[in-house]
């Protein structure tokens, strides 16, 4: 029996409930959409992990930012705002860019392939091996950064909104989004997104109007915070976020999240053509400004809320996260109005769920597609989507295992991903970079990178998990920033990529036509252009504005 806490009002519940009604409704008549429909939705892979190839730019771009919108941004990026480190909204608005680093520089080479998966693409530009290594590190990576920590967000709202238990309300986050992904596939992940868009977007912005109306406005939260809390910009010596790591090392996280991860990339392969797919990431870029606004923002409102002298609630510590991270379930519950806060709460969760739905529906795919098919060719369509609805299970117990790892690696929810990924991104980045542009790196350059990425970063992994009983040298190399860690991993990758590469050329050369930038003529367009320029122009804005 659940103790409903009393901000939760009966109209908060029939709100939450309703909602999710209509999220299951939607994803039920997404596969049964006909009987055909359902049919081929089961069976084939094309249109259970891809979607069937025929997603509108708005689906897309919609499916980018709420797939993404999940657990660092609803609970993360609010913990950033509320601890001080508004500067975490980097990270957002340097998304944007690698959006547009996908549109014009990636999708190209990803549609004309053909593939299904990034380790397939690999596989076509490198070979066979480097395409086992990244479907293995790939879904390492998913329950190491991904899985665990949406759940351990999904954990976190559940406690601080319902009082339920940390570890209940992560099994049942879980049991919920496991049953809501087996429903549908990619569509169905993709069209529920559509819908969580709006309610996403809608309820950040009552919350962040709200939350300025009880401190008295924008002028009040400024007037409340030291001058440097609103800037976006550290000194070098800054030992979170300083602005060498923002600008050359994040970059480096932000190319193997945005431009060669299973999890974003694989919306845009469902595309109908290039210029649905371009402009969706474009789309997407757009949105991205947003979470600054409206999750980092009310993080910093309950932080003056929580330090003025009659604060209208504390933030508690909550087993499995930093005691900010409660800050945006916290400011829902005590500033919005009944029915309305029963709305934003269902957006929260919902978003929490898609994003963890989406992250099932990669790892399904990658190992169906590049790990079961390749040990059985001959499976039947049919069985390899229940293959990979299987291997979610496994992956999804995986990540509740590693949720109380999460607590060794210093700072809240935002920053312990960003830097779990620092150590995974950089040989992935390099490899997939390099590799479009310069037609002499082959298979021995990318295996020796791939490889020794691999061992400095799990080395450094290991290091920072036991931090506090090194010394010396050690010690030094497991405090390095993880942003300036990155991107010395990345250059280190790179050098080894091309000397290999250019000392061990491979005997048989390989056709790259598909995989490789040529300078064969491209149709550009023009509308497609022009947004991409607004979008650089907001994002200088936004650097300039908030220095």
């Amino acid at each position: 029996m659940i103790d409903i806490p009393s901000h939760i009002q009966p109209i908060d519940l029939a709100v939450i409930g309703s909602y999710f009604f209509l999220v299951i409704l939607i994803a039920w008549r997404v596969v049964r959409a006909g009987k055909k429909a359902a049919a081929k939705s089961f069976e084939n892979t094309e249109d259970y992990f891809l979607g069937g190839r025929n997603l509108g730019w708005f689906a897309i771009g919609a499916s980018l930012f709420a797939s993404n919108i999940g657990s660092e941004h609803l609970v993360g990026l609010a913990g950033q705002g509320a601890s001080g480190d508004f500067v975490a909204a980097q990270f957002e608005i340097l998304a944007a860019l690698m959006l547009l680093l996908l549109g014009w520089v990636f999708v190209p080479f990803y549609l004309k392939s053909g593939v299904y998966t990034m380790p397939e693409f690999l596989e076509k530009r490198y070979g066979p091996g480097a395409r086992n290594y990244l479907s293995w590190v790939s879904i390492v990576a998913y329950v190491l950064t991904k899985i665990s920590v949406t759940i351990a967000a999904g954990a976190i709202v559940f406690t601080a909104l319902l009082g339920i238990d940390f570890w209940a309300g992560a099994i049942l986050i879980v049991l919920i989004t496991g049953a809501y992904t087996i429903l549908g596939g990619l569509k169905a992940v993709v069209y529920t997104d559509l819908m969580q868009m709006f309610i996403l977007i809608g309820g950040a912005i009552a919350l962040t109007v709200y939350g300025l109306d009880e401190i008295g406005g924008i002028d009040a939260l400024a007037a409340k915070t030291d001058e440097e809390y609103l800037s976006i910009w550290r000194p070098l010596s800054d030992p979170e976020f300083p602005w060498t790591g923002i600008i050359f090392g994040a970059p480096i996280l932000g190319v193997w999240y945005w431009c060669t991860d299973q999890f974003i990339v694989q919306r845009v392969l469902a595309a109908k053509d290039l210029s649905h797919a371009r402009r969706g990431t474009i789309f997407a870029g757009y949105l991205k400004l947003l979470p600054m606004f409206i999750f980092v923002l009310p993080g910093v409102v309950a932080y003056v809320i929580t330090s003025g002298p009659d604060p209208l609630f504390s933030f508690p510590v909550v087993e499995g996260a930093e005691q900010f991270d409660a800050a945006l379930p916290l400011l829902v519950v005590h500033v919005l109005p009944a029915g309305l806060k029963g709305l934003v709460l269902a957006g929260l969760l919902a978003a929490l769920m898609s994003s963890l739905s989406s992250v099932f529906n990669s790892c399904s795919t990658l190992f169906t597609i590049d790990i079961y098919k390749k040990i059985r060719p001959q499976s039947s369509e049919s069985k390899l989507v229940i293959v990979g609805q299987l291997a979610t299970v496994v992956l999804v117990v995986l990540g509740l295992a590693w949720i109380p790892m999460l607590n060794l690696i210093e700072g809240g929810l935002f920053q312990k991903l960003q830097s779990i990924q620092a150590y995974i991104a950089p040989p992935i980045a390099a490899v997939f970079l390099l590799g479009l542009f310069m037609k002499r790196l082959n298979y021995n350059g990318a295996m020796a990178s791939l490889i020794f990425g691999a061992v400095l970063g799990v080395f450094r992994l290991i290091l920072e998990l036991n931090k506090s009983q090194l010394s010396g040298f050690l010690y030094y190399f497991a405090d390095i920033n993880f942003l300036h860690f990155a991107l010395l991993l990345f250059f280190l990758c790179s050098i080894i990529l091309i000397a290999v590469s250019y000392l061990k050329p491979l005997k048989e050369p390989r056709n790259l036509e598909l995989v490789t930038y040529s300078r064969s003529k491209t149709a550009f367009n023009s509308l497609n252009v022009g947004l991409s320029i607004g979008l650089v122009l907001l994002v200088l804005c936004l650097w300039i504005f908030f220095a």
